[in-house]
């Protein structure tokens, strides 16, 4: 065995550079940057540094006697991810789930694109299994497992070699998935990914598509770490998992490859941080396309469910969160705000000041404002890549683009001005994106050092941590290649994880402890036999908790069972602000980490600092920090330990350059890191005025979102509903002083126009509010939508002796149950207002910041149908509560840093920017209107006027049916919601949506009519129906696209015991683009079982639903030729089957069962939709639009969904 030093190389292959950290026999470090594709030069670049490093030829071998091992991350897998260039895979699942990971959970990712685009699916072929297992484990059909062969040799037959295995409830009852793995295994499948080992946790959708990254991946790894392992034989050759571990190379799959180099990253992060004696540190790593932003507080943070490229990932990753805003990220003015990004410009052409002809990008500002010097900063561009940064260029594009704000704006706007302005916005997007990871979650991040890494990141981190009140900013000497450098420095980790769904006391503790027991033994065994001492294998065992019957879970320590509630307490309470005492805890899941400690950092804090002197700058130049100073720029290769500099200074380097900011103090220590801090305190007022600013319109645009954002945050972490936690069936917002909409952050755009209206009656109705107040309403005649929407509002008082508030904020969420005369609340045979449930009218909910329990608790249980789970509704409330006073707090942060003039001034300047947007789609549009008839024989009449002079538009709905004696009557708030929402579809751009967006429309709507209500009239379908007929119409008439389902399908179940409520979605329609003047220059098809328009809820996971409720899921599949044919297809319906297993009563609520949803300029209408009650003795009962049954054990409730309209003749 050699024992004499060798060489050990760490290395980070990116996407467009490889980063080589080579650490020689006598310690030395050695950095290389290298093109990660270059293949006229070298076939892989990670081989090619390793030869270069040790001064080898082309083509020699690389030996284990140079070479002790090798440690890498790669992102081989994330790139085949992103470009669909994985292995042909096979999906093998429980019968009447082929469709499970195509449906996923329904909801679209862009909430108002007509054309709804859903990721590419990853596998090419499904198979289904006959075999079925209960959630509780009862076998309900055996394996076929001869039909399984031969489906199986099938596939094998056409060249497909990587099959996944997900059953229903796989993750716990192996066996049909064992059976079927072994089956595979036989006929010769190369690649065969079981869930139950991938991902043993439940949730079908996120363990099925892990479980299919990994046999779609897994087949590309092995194929590169073989190449890579050909060329130096015997070399041990480790790679970096996401979960931050290395790990031995054939033990290395596609499930833990995603966020192999930014794991580095972070690894190397909080080495180097602690070492420098910072234990708090907020990551941020700043590339040419995006920012990624991470926090530690003395652990690794780890997420065990997160999406990445479209798939969602059920497996332990580094938490890192994503922002698009990088060095490359493009500036543009749209006519009144300046835009930063999300499209980058690349590496070709890359930015402006490349010379390859590229756009204004982040890296042209910093050099506009001699931030980036050109002089000091490689040569690498132009044709032959020998030549300087162009800043003569960038500053001509910024000169043509300052007179061009100049004329759009009429303010007096420098190029300088821009430029930092420009910078202004991205700093704030990165300031953002580090607030969701730590202030939302209840960190201060004030006490942290803000550790900055990537190429651009030293050019903007004492801006980023000014907007974060943070005062210590941390810049390693290898930050350029910090993600390699992590990769030596990282453990050797085997982590396990099992599902284990049990009550938390001495029982459930002792599963869990003998759980732990056979996950620590295989953990163990996995680090063992990669040549770490099994005696130096450190075991950490943990729970992961949760409230029963919410749905987030905690990591915690494994220990005693007081302990173990303590740690929970705390944790909760610091992400969450509350506990639920009295609740019962769950243990989720348990995970064990074995871990084989890796090279640790020689840098130590302890060593004594030199004395400080200020170093001779290697030149003087001049930087723009709201005017032009002199500046003094260092080369950092040439300082000294103990150099101290003040800014403004430019600190340049091989890999990156470091601004030293006015007020901002720099120092060289001596282990060799930069430490940047604070010296004069922060201006805590920025004097910006009240005109608006192209700037500042953006800023606010984004703190007014973020605000509303952070509240839906809190929301849905600290609900009781599944309907809010999991459905994302809320909205929260915020409004200016008279009630105006400034900023939503809807999941539901049913709510968008809404809850104006719920502000407003408010304000009107009570005169002698106080600080401290909180009022909750869901009257569908001031401003609700219907009963389960219930709205909390909350005034924001910024001084005590302020008569009234200065803004409100609110929350509205969809409650599980609020009474009514059927369970769930949605009652499809209601006559009046007070069949379907409680209603809060304008009721004092807090006083003093003391909840009215009593009073709120004796509502709840008023009237002829009172809440079933008055609990429930109380915890919920609490959360809106919870909420709200977190905008309250963050509004008052905004008004503390800019003046509450500023403000004020503002949120009208948002309005007016939408106001704009809106005005300029108007003036492509034309007169039209539509008349649309309802299953129950009511129609909605829609005529669309537009005035191009004024650039308005009338939308008017006089001749649509008198209010009806059912519940399809839609409160005028809905109507107005649906015009808004149409009009914001219209745009394709991402303007702020707020009350600004109806200006340029006048909404007539008779009173009396459907659509416009009067007191008593029963609304819980104008909410959920007719709204998405409203959509429809209003589409019609516009003549831009066919109809999507006029109807969400709603479907309700429950009795004494339990309460659920889904929507169930249809087939978007198809629709038509057009140019300036109106002609149709192309189109799209519509996409199959999505949420559209006014829902956009979210399906509960199969397995959850089995396992919380008496019912079982026989299947949910796509419903074939349900679209209308046209040039374009209609998207196509889906098919939900749902057996019983107790009695219930079951309830839809729909429409499109008697007309089908309309096809446009010549395309065909979608299939109608179909409700029906399959009896247990083969009974069938059809059901119509509306219906209720009672449910016995073994019937089945079928709902068929609509498919979309076609747009055009069929070619």
């Amino acid at each position: 065995m050699n024992n004499q030093p060798r060489w050990q190389f760490w290395i980070d292959r990116g996407g467009t550079f490889t980063d080589v950290v080579g650490r020689a026999p006598d310690g030395a470090l050695h950095t290389l940057k290298l093109l990660s594709e270059n293949a006229e030069q070298y076939r892989d670049a990670a081989v090619e540094g390793i030869r270069r490093l040790l001064g080898l030829a082309p083509g020699a071998p690389i030996t284990p006697a140079q070479v002790e091992c090798v440690k890498m991350g790669t992102t081989v897998a994330t790139n085949a991810l992103l470009e669909r260039k994985g292995d042909r895979t096979l999906l093998v699942t429980t019968r009447g789930f082929r469709d499970a990971l195509r449906i996923a959970y329904q909801a679209r990712p862009r909430l108002f694109d007509r054309h709804i685009v859903l990721p590419e699916l990853l596998y090419e072929r499904v198979i289904e299994a006959d075999e079925r297992v209960g959630a509780r484990g009862e076998l309900i059909t055996p394996l076929d497992v001869p039909a399984l062969r031969g489906e199986l040799q099938a596939a094998s037959d056409v060249g497909i070699r990587a099959c996944a295995i997900v059953f229903l409830h796989g993750y716990r009852c192996t066996d049909h998935e064992r059976a079927a793995a072994a089956l595979a295994r036989d006929i010769g499948f190369t690649q065969v990914s079981v869930s139950h080992e991938v991902s043993p946790l439940m949730k079908m959708v996120s363990r099925g598509d892990t479980t299919v990254v990994d046999a779609y991946l897994s087949p590309i790894l092995r194929r590169y770490v073989d190449q890579v392992a050909a060329q130096m034989p015997g070399v041990r050759l480790f790679f970096m998992q996401s979960s931050g571990g290395l790990t031995e190379a054939h033990h290395f799959q596609g499930k833990d490859a995603i966020l192999s180099g930014p794991a580095g990253g972070i690894v190397g992060m909080v080495r180097t941080a602690v070492a420098g004696g910072h234990h708090k540190v907020i990551g941020f790593d700043m590339g040419g396309t995006s920012t990624d932003v991470s926090h530690y507080a003395g652990e690794f943070e780890r997420a065990f469910e997160t999406q990445v490229a479209g798939v969602r990932m059920r497996a332990p990753m580094m938490s890192i969160h994503t922002v698009a805003a990088g060095g490359g990220s493009i500036l543009q003015f749209d006519g009144a705000r300046l835009r930063v990004g999300p499209q980058s410009a690349g590496a070709n052409p890359g930015p402006a000041s490349y010379r390859r002809g590229g756009p204004l990008a982040v890296t042209d500002a910093n050099v506009m404002l001699g931030k980036v010097q050109a002089a000091h900063f490689p040569r690498v561009f132009g044709p032959k890549g020998d030549e300087a940064l162009d800043r003569d260029g960038v500053v001509a594009k910024f000169d043509a683009l300052a007179a061009e704000v100049r004329r759009a704006s009429g303010r007096d706007v420098t190029p300088e001005s821009l430029a930092e302005g420009f910078l202004q916005i991205a700093v704030q997007n990165m300031a953002n994106a580090i607030k969701r990871i730590s202030v939302a979650r209840g960190y201060d991040v004030t006490q942290y050092t803000l550790q900055c890494f990537g190429g651009a990141g030293g050019q903007h981190a004492c801006g980023v941590a000014d907007a974060l009140g943070m005062t210590r900013v941390f810049v390693h000497p290898l930050a350029g290649v910090l993600s390699a450098y992590g990769m030596g420095l990282a453990d050797q980790i085997a982590m396990r994880e099992s599902a284990l769904e049990l009550p938390l006391d001495a029982a459930g503790l002792e599963a869990a402890s003998r759980r732990l027991d056979e996950l620590g033994a295989a953990a163990t065994d996995e680090v063992a036999s990669q040549g770490v001492a099994r005696e130096r294998v450190e075991l950490r065992r943990h729970l992961h908790l949760r409230y029963q019957g919410t749905d987030t879970a905690l990591e915690v320590a494994f220990g005693a069972l007081d302990a173990i509630r303590r740690d929970f307490e705390a944790a909760y309470r610091q992400r969450f602000a509350f506990l639920m005492p009295g609740r019962n805890l769950i243990i989720e899941a348990v995970s064990v980490e074995a871990v084989g400690a890796g090279e640790r950092h020689a840098e130590s804090a302890a060593a004594g600092e030199p004395p400080a002197h200020r170093p001779v700058p290697d030149a003087a130049v001049r930087m723009h920090s709201g005017r032009w100073l002199d500046a003094a720029l260092h080369v950092r290769e040439s300082l000294l330990p103990g150099a101290t500099i003040d800014g403004p200074a430019i600190i340049a380097e091989r890999n990156a350059t470091t601004v030293v900011e006015p007020g901002w103090q720099a120092m060289l220590t001596s282990a060799g890191p930069i430490e940047l801090q604070r010296v004069v305190p922060r201006e805590t007022r920025h004097a910006i005025g009240t005109d608006a600013d192209p700037v500042m319109l953006e800023v606010f645009n984004n703190l007014f979102m973020n605000i509303a954002e952070q509240m839906g945050l809190r929301l849905q972490n600290t609900a009781y509903s599944v309907n809010i936690k999991e459905r994302l069936d809320f909205s929260c917002a915020l409004f200016s002083g008279a009630g105006e909409l400034i900023a939503n952050a809807p999941h539901m755009p049913v709510h968008l126009g809404s809850m104006s209206e719920s502000i407003k009656t408010v304000i009107a109705r009570n005169p002698d509010m106080q600080a401290g107040d909180v009022v909750v309403l869901n009257d569908p005649y001031h401003g609700g939508t219907h009963l389960p929407d219930v709205t909390v509002v909350t005034p924001v008082y910024l001084d005590d002796a302020d008569a009234r508030p200065s803004f409100y904020v609110a929350s509205r969420g969809h409650h599980a149950d609020i009474g009514g005369i059927t369970p769930g609340s949605m009652p499809p045979f209601s006559k009046t207002i007070a069949d379907e449930g409680v209603l809060f009218d304008n009721f004092l909910l807090v006083r003093g910041g003391q909840m009215r329990e009593p009073a709120l608790r004796e509502q709840l249980q008023s009237g002829d149908h009172p809440s079933r789970n008055p609990d429930q509704n109380i915890a919920d409330l609490r959360a809106q509560v919870a909420a709200n006073e977190k905008g309250v707090q963050e509004l008052r942060a905004m008004v503390t840093q800019f003046g509450r003039e500023t403000v004020a001034a503002y949120m009208l300047h948002v309005q007016d920017n939408a106001e704009e947007s809106v005005r300029r789609v108007i003036t492509a549009l034309h007169d039209g209107s539509f008349e649309l008839e309802l299953d129950n024989g009511a129609r909605i009449v829609v005529k669309v006027t537009v005035d191009a002079a004024q650039r308005a538009a009338t939308i008017d709905f006089t001749g649509t049916s008198a209010q009806l004696p059912n519940n399809f009557n839609a409160p005028k708030a809905v109507t107005v919601a649906a015009v808004l929402y149409v009009f914001r579809l219209l745009v394709d751009d991402d303007i702020p949506l707020n009350a600004g967006c109806l200006k340029p429309l006048q909404i007539v709507v008779p009173e009396g009519c459907m659509l416009n209500p009067n007191p008593p009239a029963a609304v819980v379908a104008g909410n959920v129906e007719t709204s998405q007929s409203v959509t429809n119409a209003l589409l019609g008439a516009l003549g831009v696209m066919a109809s999507s389902p006029c109807t969400m399908s709603n479907f309700t179940f429950g009795n004494d015991t339990y309460q659920y409520y889904e929507t169930i979605s249809g087939g978007s329609g198809a629709g038509a683009l057009f140019d300036a003047s109106g002609r149709v220059v192309g189109g799209f098809p519509g996409t199959s079982v999505v949420q559209t328009h006014m829902t956009n809820s979210r399906l509960t996971d199969p397995e959850v639903l089995e396992f919380r409720f008496p019912v079982r899921l026989e299947s949910y599949a796509l419903r074939a030729g349900s679209g209308g044919a046209g040039r374009w297809r209609g998207g196509d319906g889906g098919v939900r089957r749902i057996r019983f297993l107790e009695h219930m009563t079951a309830s839809v609520l729909s429409n499109g069962r008697r007309i089908a949803p309309f096809g446009m300029a010549g395309g065909s209408p979608g299939a109608l939709g179909i409700n029906r009650v399959e009896r247990a003795d083969g009974r069938i009962e059809p059901l119509t639009h509306i219906g209720s049954a009672e449910m016995a054990p073994g019937d089945c409730f079928v709902i068929e969904t609509t498919g979309g309209g076609g747009y055009g003749v069929p070619e």
